[in-house]
């Protein structure tokens, strides 16, 4: 027999797995939705720099300490008065010792893959308050209250800063201790539950969205059992952007802004804000969901940023990322990337916003460029001129932008649908028959994803069964076969499908005669055979694969009768181990 190679996925509740953690770690409440909380000033003689982290035991490196001052005040040449929101994404330091989540982070595995907490970046949401003091050498008041997390909830953080900011800059330090020991009192985000969530005198009631989740699934419900007072603030979302909003002057070159997204390509975002910066790569990232985007992406990128010669250097082709910036340096820095989106202040054309016009890449001049997208890019779909129409005609008639976002998000998810579906259905059929999974083998392998195999299951079963767009489908997938997108996707599916394979051998293996198997068999075979299951059951619950608890069971009741059935110096060494 030579069972046994094993992967992972979810059986227990998260509730259970979060609850036995929260036990036992201090701040472990807290760490499950933010990293720390930083206060960055500016400092005459240092420049930004860091007041205040708390906790205060949080361990952040030099290198991230420096990122962040960076990343939490506006370029200058924003010429932010007043108080500012924006986001940013931060790479953490190689070798830092990272988080206690983990690949098996219970809430990993059961949120939806773009809304899982990272591993490797931290997101940065920033309350920034600029304002005239003449008690300050330079006349203004300058400070920054950051959120560090891993979790991509922009709308909830920023919902958050807008109840905490105003009263931290008023209060200080206190006031700030305050709140983190709330937030450490908060339940941990368990995707599909509905959480309350008190600060400040005020309860913030989400739902954390779970990957079992229609698309475009439905917001919180009212007519909760309890009756809160006071009445709670209902966030209709953790994460959605207004859309229609970010994509109000590029509507016309949704369908470019989509492929281009979905193949990975290096983007630039040039905004007159790090608010409409951080926006739009958001919304950019969002628009190929329930598709995950594997390329690395910066709402807010500086020069001062630690990988800023990694992005620029000109030796070698641009990588595959967006990047949000505001500074005008970057026109002359970025001029050999092939996708520049130049975003101005918002123009109305009458009821219309003004829509920006796709120039070529000669045009792009250093300083005083014009709005517009700069590429030579070339779609492979035609544009959707009914949806086109639907929304301007929705701006003519003043319907509400959340309304105009709704209809715009629908299309995006419908659109990606369309293009994931044949390959979904594609990858099912790689699959072993289950009839195939027998107890005394390996369970037989996943057939190897074949491109020109996939391409010509596209005549009967592509995306025209649920599009009405046409073009060059099969060019879009050949180009999509080479992005980061592909490879991260088929990565996660194939880890999934090894996984169903193993829960299946667990199934069939449980449902086999073990002693009957052992009655011929060499005290040696039936040792490696007591081993291999071990190992098998341990993968099991260390990896928590989607197995009921009773197979487990069964499966170590089996154990304990085999090595029963052994001489008994074998079954106390067995036992021992």
């Amino acid at each position: 027999m030579d069972p046994f190679d094993s992967s992972d996925t979810c059986s227990e509740t998260a509730e259970t797995t979060v609850q036995n953690t929260e036990t036992s770690l201090p701040w472990a409440r807290f760490s499950s939705w933010l990293e720390c909380v930083c206060v960055v000033t500016f400092d005459l003689e240092l420049g930004q720099a860091i007041e205040l982290v708390y906790p205060h035991d949080v361990k952040l490196t030099e290198k991230e300490k420096t990122s962040i001052c960076y990343l939490s005040f506006p370029d200058s040449y924003s010429g932010c008065l007043g108080d500012t929101q924006f986001s940013f994404r931060l790479r953490q330091s190689v070798g830092r010792s990272g988080s206690w989540f983990g690949e098996d982070d219970a809430y990993n595995k059961d949120a939806p893959v773009t809304l899982q907490r990272e591993l490797a970046y931290f997101y940065g949401y920033v309350y920034f308050r600029q304002v005239k003091d003449e008690s300050v050498k330079r006349g203004y008041f300058q400070k920054s209250l950051v959120l560090i997390s891993r979790l991509p909830y922009v709308q909830l953080f920023h919902s958050l800063l807008q109840i905490i900011a105003p009263e931290y800059f008023e209060k200080l330090e206190p006031c700030l201790e305050a709140v983190c020991n709330e937030i450490d009192q908060w339940p941990s985000p368990v995707p599909g539950l509905i959480l309350n969530l008190p600060v400040m005198g005020v309860v913030m009631q989400i739902r954390i969205p779970s990957k079992d989740d229609k698309p475009e699934g439905s917001p919180i419900r009212q007519g909760q059992k309890e009756t809160l007072l006071p009445a709670p603030m209902v966030l209709p979302t953790v994460h959605e952007l207004d859309l229609f909003k970010c994509f109000q002057s590029t509507l016309i070159h949704l369908q470019m802004l989509w492929e281009l997204m979905l193949l990975g390509e290096p983007v630039v975002v040039m905004a007159p804000s790090p608010t409409i910066s951080s926006e739009t790569v958001f919304a950019l990232v969002s628009s190929i969901a329930p598709l995950r985007y594997c390329c690395d992406h910066r709402p807010y990128f500086t020069i001062h940023d630690s990988e800023f010669k990694e992005y620029t250097t000109r030796t070698q082709a641009p990588p595959n990322v967006i990047l949000g910036v505001t500074n005008p340096f970057f026109m002359k820095t970025f001029q050999c990337w092939p996708h520049i989106i130049r975003l101005g202040e918002l123009k109305m054309s009458g009821d219309l916003p003004k829509q920006v016009k796709v120039k070529k890449l000669a045009k792009l001049k250093t300083l005083d460029t014009k709005p517009g997208i700069y590429t030579a890019y070339k779609t492979f779909l035609h544009k959707d001129k009914a949806l086109i129409k639907r929304l301007l005609k929705g701006i003519q008639r003043k319907r509400p932008s959340e309304v105009q976002s709704a209809i715009l998000r629908r299309h995006l998810i419908e659109l990606t649908q369309s293009f994931i579906i044949p390959l979904e259905r594609y990858l099912a059929s790689l699959m072993p028959l289950q009839k195939s999974v027998t107890p005394w083998k390996t369970p037989p392998q996943i057939r190897p994803f074949s491109q020109e195999e996939f391409l010509g299951t596209l005549e009967h079963a592509g995306p025209q069964l649920t599009s009405v767009l046409k073009g060059d489908w099969l060019g879009l997938y050949r180009r999509f076969f080479r992005s980061p997108n592909f490879d991260g996707w088929y990565r996660l599916r194939h880890k999934e499908m090894t996984q169903k394979l193993e829960c299946l051998h667990l199934e069939v293996i449980c449902d086999a005669d073990l002693l009957a198997w052992t009655k011929d068999k060499s005290e040696v075979e039936i040792v490696d055979l007591i081993l291999k299951l071990r190992e098998k059951l341990m993968k099991a619950r260390k990896h928590h694969l989607s197995v009921k608890e009773e197979v487990l069971e069964k499966l170590e009741h089996y154990i304990h009768t085999v090595i029963s059935s052994l001489p008994e110096d074998l079954q106390t060494l067995l036992r021992r181990q």
